[in-house]
């Protein structure tokens, strides 16, 4: 295997890729402009092809024909010394012939020379789990037989990655690409020209480069509101009852056999007989957050998706109640059911975002076909968080449910912004109203269910769960 130049070679004529079909992805209507792209360097805009700008709603490029086909350097000689000759024989002029030699000599000697046989490539990816703007590295190796002039390769990612980097060095690409949205997604795919040493020939290999996962960077939070009744499991939470904990709740007589170092002197004093510490029990909590994936509103004025903003408040809350040790369990509704038991420790984190992933699979979505629970996703007396921009009225039902079961319930309420009007017509400041209105009116009947409503502010979780630590959340007593 021999290698000559490998880079990414400029011809100095039109991009040889063709541009990659758009396709739409959700529903609704156009959304603002979007701010324009950065510039990219060089040899990442030749490989993205096309316009060299990313695509994110696009699918990959047919694959290109298989065996060697010409390159366009051999196509411009071709053409160069077929008008010379056309030209010498139309006009009788021999000596026009004299430009044809040139082209034809270089592509005989072209010709001569070696070409890649038995060409395969290869992927490898460092990881397949990132958060949302983590780099995202792969690396494609080539073998083949004979010589290369050089490797000229052409990346189509995937809807959420961006091609960041190229660099060609001997048979290896290595691709940088950048986890721009959270989802289960497909990297992408490369398709390597492999050119011969006189670059007039080319034949092409494609390699798949995977699917990845991208994890949503969570809100901060500290706070964990908790519900009246806790489980009875050991914890760190203080529970209403008495206990083994470390919180004094109040005093009450002596008992024989119990320890001295619990004495409390003033009330003994006080009262002429020995009064012992009363402490409160430690509990843990169940805590389940309910994603509404039902629809995903656009803000009118940022863009900002209500579906990332849900996940990501949806994240935080996890990672607040397994920091505190309780046990957390998910569940989205909306299109296909996910849903996971409450559990507990660090790594399950991740099986809990892992279980939502799927929400949104490369730009596509379930219609929804569910307005209740199953059972087993929720256990009695758990703590359920509600993510939910109140966008659409199915999640009502759900919750409306959630209250008759008698489970404790908080709705965080993601904004969705308000529409664009015209200042200047009457009927549609009306209307805007009349939406603000609906706003309040689902609010005001979640707040009468006895179902608090506090919004996400986008800054940290503490300043949107602060209101509920006035009290202990409580349901209906079943």
């Amino acid at each position: 295997m021999t290698v000559g130049r490998m880079s990414g070679r400029q011809d100095g004529g039109q991009d040889r890729r063709p541009e990659r079909r758009s396709v739409r992805a959700g529903a609704g209507g156009a959304g603002p402009v979007a701010p324009p792209a950065p510039l990219l360097p060089p040899e990442v805009r030749r490989a993205l092809g096309g316009e060299g700008v990313h695509q994110p709603n696009s699918e990959p490029p047919n694959p290109r024909p298989e065996g060697p086909r010409p390159s366009e350097r051999a196509l411009r000689l071709a053409t160069v010394a077929a008008a010379a000759t056309a030209a010498a024989v139309l006009t009788g002029q021999p000596w026009l012939l004299a430009l044809a030699v040139g082209p034809a000599c270089l592509l005989v000697l072209a010709g001569l020379g070696g070409r890649p046989d038995r060409a395969s490539a290869t992927a490898e990816v460092a990881s397949r789990r990132y958060f949302e703007g983590e780099t995202v590295t792969a690396v494609v190796t080539v073998r083949f037989d004979g010589t290369v002039g050089w490797i000229d390769p052409g990346v189509a990612p995937g809807p959420g990655t961006e091609l960041v980097s190229v660099d060609v060095s001997g048979p290896a690409v290595k691709l940088g690409f950048t986890a721009a949205r959270w989802g289960r997604w497909s990297l992408g795919v490369v398709d390597l020209d492999l050119y011969d040493a006189g670059g007039l020939m080319r034949s092409t290999v494609r390699v798949d480069l995977g699917d990845i996962e991208v994890f949503p960077v969570p809100a901060d939070g500290t706070l964990t509101p908790i519900p009246v009744r806790l489980p009875d499991r050991l914890g760190e939470h203080t529970a209403r009852q008495s206990g083994e904990g470390i919180e004094v709740i109040g005093v009450r007589p002596h008992v024989w056999g119990e320890r001295q170092r619990r004495i409390h002197w003033p009330s003994t004093t006080r009262r002429g007989s020995i009064q012992i510490n009363q402490f409160a029990a430690e509990r843990t909590a169940d805590a389940v957050v309910l994603l509404d994936a039902f629809s995903d509103v656009a803000d009118p004025v940022t863009g900002a998706s209500s579906l990332d903003e849900s996940l990501r408040v949806a994240a935080g809350l996890v990672r607040t109640y397994l920091r505190s040790h309780d046990r957390v369990g998910i569940v989205s509704v909306g299109g296909k059911l996910h849903w996971l038991q409450p559990g507990t420790g660090d790594a399950y984190f991740y099986r809990i975002v892992q279980t939502v992933l799927d929400v949104r699979r490369d730009l596509t979505f379930h219609t929804p076909d569910l307005s209740r629970l199953p059972p087993p996703a929720l256990p009695h007396g758990a703590l359920v968080y509600a993510v939910t921009p109140l966008a659409d009225n199915r999640i009502m039902d759900v919750l409306g449910g959630l209250a008759e079961r008698g489970n404790p319930i908080a709705v965080v309420e993601i904004p969705v912004g308000d529409p664009r009007i015209s200042e200047e017509d009457a009927v549609e400041r009306l209307a805007l109203r009349l939406w603000r209105l609906d706003r309040e009116a689902v609010r005001f009947s979640l707040v009468e269910k006895g179902i608090p409503v506090v919004p996400w502010l986008g800054e940290t979780l503490d300043l949107s769960l602060a209101p509920l630590l006035r009290s202990r959340l409580s349901g209906r007593v079943s």
